[in-house]
């Protein structure tokens, strides 16, 4: 599945006895999945609460702040949190997240 993360699933710690665990999307893979709903209420947050692991929702957080960056999004707007959930439907159910067409990753340290 793209989403342009680079990472994979072995770099990730074993789950721990008695977390709550989920067949992840993103990595096809069963692995510790997240304490609670994110945008509960919203059908997309209960579909990543049942499908979605911790570590790739921390991946999704860091390819979202870049969005917002880059996008120079004011959450606090109706169309910028429209974009960020069809972005988010599209990083974990889709064909993945597309950058933004003048990206430029950050150089590693």
């Amino acid at each position: 599945m793209a989403c342009g993360s680079g990472a994979t699933p072995d770099q990730f710690a074993p789950i721990p006895d008695g977390a709550r665990k989920v067949f992840c999307v993103k990595f096809q893979k069963e692995m510790q999945g997240l304490d609670e709903i994110p945008f509960e209420g919203h059908p997309l947050g209960l579909r990543i609460y049942e499908n979605v692991s911790k570590d790739a929702w921390k991946l999704w957080v860091e390819h979202m702040k870049m969005l917002m960056n880059e996008y120079r999004l004011n959450l606090g707007t109706k169309e910028a949190q429209e974009f960020i959930i069809q972005q988010m439907d599209q990083y974990f159910f889709g064909e993945g997240a597309a950058l933004p067409p003048d990206f430029v990753a950050p150089r590693e340290k």
